[in-house]
């Protein structure tokens, strides 16, 4: 049995002495993408930033690769790891390739890698070259999320997390770039933590969903198998409608 690259034991969090995550135990697979789904407040963002060791837990423990995510090792560790945040996340006051090479630049990545990777993964998302001269502001909404996504993958993580990515996009764009993130996670094989409110992003993105209700895990699985068998009747009501009619 393939050890989880991610597994989190009882963990739990609470801030101003209320629970946002209640004892959550959860393992990430290799080479999947696992949807965090759930409605606003459910505890997603909260089980995304204690998988990457930007908040401790209260209780339990966090596992990346089989280390621990301690406030001491957290900041190494995440050095394997991309994240992405929604809207992008860029930095203003840089291009947009200064915001893709920012961390290899501090940690004294050679400027010949720095180039190949960041060509490599322009032509992985592919956005033009001209737009990596261009501030975040002179960029379009689909263009600073490929950024934001080149910059997660510069460092060749070993596992990406995406906090709501595609959530500040007009429809038309959002159905794009959701395209283009299956195809760049197919031809990765990356190891993918995407949380969203979205049910037609789960479908298109998730081969495992890990469905939230006020810091609990309700229910885990593919979409379709929570749609066709629902734990309970909020699920059912939160998932009512999917699949969409002519799908199955």
């Amino acid at each position: 049995m393939i050890a989880s690259v991610l597994a989190l034991q009882n963990v739990s969090r609470s801030f101003g002495g209320k629970l946002a995550v209640h004892p959550i135990s959860l393992g990430v697979e290799a080479g999947w993408t696992t949807v965090l789904l759930g409605e606003s407040g459910s505890g997603k963002s909260t089980l995304l930033r204690l998988m990457a060791g930007l908040i401790p837990p209260d209780t339990g423990r966090v596992l990346f690769e089989g280390e621990a995510m301690t406030p001491e090792h957290a900041p190494v560790l995440r050095r394997r790891m991309g994240f992405g945040l929604q809207s992008g996340g860029l930095f203003p006051h840089l291009t947009a390739e200064e915001n893709v090479t920012l961390l290899a630049r501090a940690l004294g990545r050679p400027a010949e890698w720095r180039r190949e990777r960041v060509e490599h993964l322009r032509a992985l998302v592919r956005l033009e070259p001209a737009m990596l001269r261009r501030w975040p502001l002179e960029l379009s909404g689909g263009q600073r999320q490929r950024v934001s996504l080149m910059r997660a993958l510069m460092l060749e993580p070993r596992v990406v997390l995406l906090d709501e990515p595609l959530g500040a996009l007009d429809p038309i764009t959002r159905a794009e770039l959701q395209r283009e993130l299956q195809r760049v996670f197919a031809e990765l094989r990356a190891t993918v933590v995407l949380v969203t409110h979205d049910l037609a992003e789960a479908a298109a993105l998730g081969q495992s969903v890990v469905l939230l209700r006020e810091g609990r895990v309700v229910q885990q699985g593919s979409l379709q198998a929570l749609a066709a068998h629902p734990a309970d009747d909020w699920v059912a009501r939160f998932l009512a409608g999917w699949p969409p009619r002519g799908e199955g």
